[in-house]
């Protein structure tokens, strides 16, 4: 039997200075690497179709994300390549759980030819995070039905800690087939702790429900969100990007991302909404647009955080360019 139908790629020495499609892939993970591909277009000669009976090579990969999953084994590093061109269906809480730690999910491709997963079926369908130091990049996510209630979730008092989302795209399909969230966690204090969210896009055409892209639901330390680009569809008294509730955030980090929502009403933050006093961190070089009738709130006073050079409309007159928001002193 040919060796690629036997063997998984197994890159013992781990990687260095490698970079795929623009994605490194660095010593930190040194451990199996499988492949996961059902994209029938793709296939060259001395290669077969993806199939969870294959051994996951490059040349014999997996065809789903989830079986993938369940051959790694916690904390190795282990990484799934996906390839170009795959596609999945999330139609439930049980197609993809995240349940071993420390593994890397990395979408190769561009655009449209970008794993993609569409969320279909039912608003409950979701990708249940349980496990902790996972990372998915470059995925592209896909609403199918309406007001999906979130695509990852901190089930139950599961602490999936230094969970990582980064370059992925979220796209509504229309303005009744979207996403409500897209990172919920629950009520165990500190189970969302090393969040990071960087370099995503998301398109939300939604107005079937009040979309927030991330909700804690606990305290939350080490939070990273930047570098976003975020399209927001009309729904007043709602944080694009993040609520807390009373929950405090600390050793916060919000840079760089650029929001727009034309929310008309000023009584919530637009862009991060939360009564809790006691944030540390900094919120720096943010750009950020809304449409509020008198001077825009874009977070709630009172956090304790630390602003520098975030720019924000202050009326809610269109056509205008943003002023240092809060004021400079």
């Amino acid at each position: 039997m040919p060796s690629y139908l036997t063997t998984a790629s197994n890159y013992p020495g781990g990687f260095n200075n490698v970079t795929i499609r623009g994605m490194p892939v660095t010593q930190a993970h040194p451990g199996q690497v499988y492949w996961v591909s059902n994209a029938t277009t793709s296939v060259l000669p001395g290669q077969i179709g993806g199939s969870d009976g294959n051994p996951g090579t490059f040349n014999a990969p997996f065809s789903t994300i989830e079986f993938a999953v369940s051959r790694c084994i916690a904390e190795r590093g282990d990484i799934i390549f996906v390839k170009p061109g795959h596609a999945e269906t999330i139609a439930d809480a049980t197609t993809l759980i995240l349940d071993v730690a420390g593994v890397a999910i990395i979408g190769l491709g561009v655009g449209s030819a970008r794993p993609t997963l569409t969320f279909t079926t039912t608003a409950t369908a979701n990708i249940p995070v349980t496990a902790a130091n996972v990372s998915v990049k470059n995925i592209l996510f896909k609403a199918n039905v309406a007001a999906v209630a979130s695509v990852f979730t901190a089930t139950s008092t599961n602490t999936p800690t230094d969970f990582t989302v980064d370059s992925c795209e979220f796209r509504d399909g229309s303005s009744i087939l979207n996403f409500v969230s897209i990172v919920t966690g629950n009520a165990t204090a500190n189970s969302l702790d090393g969040l990071s969210f960087t370099n995503n896009v998301i398109s939300s055409l939604g107005t079937t429900a009040a979309t927030t892209s991330i909700k804690p639901a606990s305290a939350t330390n080490r939070m990273t969100i930047c570098d976003n680009i975020g399209v927001y569809a009309v729904l007043n008294d709602t944080a694009a990007m993040l609520a807390t509730g009373s929950s405090n955030v600390t050793n916060f980090e919000f840079c760089r991302n650029n929001i727009t929502r034309p929310n008309t009403s000023t009584t919530s933050g637009l862009a991060i909404s939360t009564s809790g006093t006691a944030w540390t961190g900094q919120c720096t070089d943010n750009r950020i647009f809304g449409l509020n009738n008198t001077a825009q709130i874009w977070i709630n006073t009172g956090t304790k955080l630390g602003f520098n050079q975030n720019f924000c409309p202050i009326t809610g007159a269109a056509d205008k360019s943003g002023l240092i928001n809060p004021a400079a002193v």
